[in-house]
């Protein structure tokens, strides 16, 4: 699966009405979600289509409530995060929701045909981290597992990483924005991602 179908998963799952995140369990949110996101999909042309405009807009208005980006970022800067300055943490944080959004966008049109098989979830009372794994599973295709991590946050259940067949997302960043920060330090990584994410904002800004 590429990085690009990873981040679909991730972010599409967090496409979802905010009154239902603190009245489910994680499981049973998961299965909700993706139930109500591909079903979005199947049923909008555009969004099949790879309509990018439409695409971002869904992420912009749905994504980011939902998705602890701030611990994404942080598991996927590293031991680097410790010494970035809380103006540095911030910036991180907003370039990597923008790549991630970005990403998002370009990948949503790879879910049509697809379902999700969710595995029931083994939780000790008040615990506040948990994974939900899941199947996805396409026709004529072996299923694809999928581990959402989450934890419980004053506004309910965050995703803040998920891993397809053993890989994390925030650990395949992590490798790359290592070897920034050991060339260039924290605000070198700040230019890389803006760098990442000027192109698609120029575009937007052009109409």
């Amino acid at each position: 699966m590429t990085l690009a179908r990873m981040l679909g998963l991730f972010i599409a799952l967090a496409c979802f009405p905010a009154f239902a995140q603190p009245e489910l369990s994680p499981e049973a949110l998961v299965k909700k979600v993706t139930d109500d996101v591909l079903e979005a999909i199947k049923s909008d042309k555009a969004l099949q289509a790879g309509d990018r405009e439409k695409a971002l807009a869904l992420a912009e208005q749905k994504v980011l409530p939902h998705v602890d980006f701030r611990e994404a970022t942080r598991l996927a800067v590293g031991r680097a995060w410790a010494s970035a300055s809380p103006e540095q943490q911030n910036k991180l944080v907003a370039e990597f929701r923008g790549m991630l959004v970005r990403i998002y966008s370009n990948a949503i049109d790879t879910y049509r045909g697809q379902t999700l098989r969710v595995q029931p979830v083994r939780m000790a009372p008040g615990a506040t981290e948990v994974s939900v794994r899941n199947q996805y599973l396409k026709p004529g295709q072996p299923p694809v597992a999928v581990d959402y991590a989450m934890h419980k946050t004053p506004e309910g259940w965050k995703i803040y990483d998920f891993t397809v067949e053993g890989v994390s997302l925030v650990l395949t960043y992590r490798a790359e924005f290592e070897q920034v920060v050991r060339r260039s330090g924290i605000d070198g990584l700040i230019t890389a991602l803006a760098n990442k994410n000027r192109p698609a904002q120029r575009k937007g800004s052009s109409g």
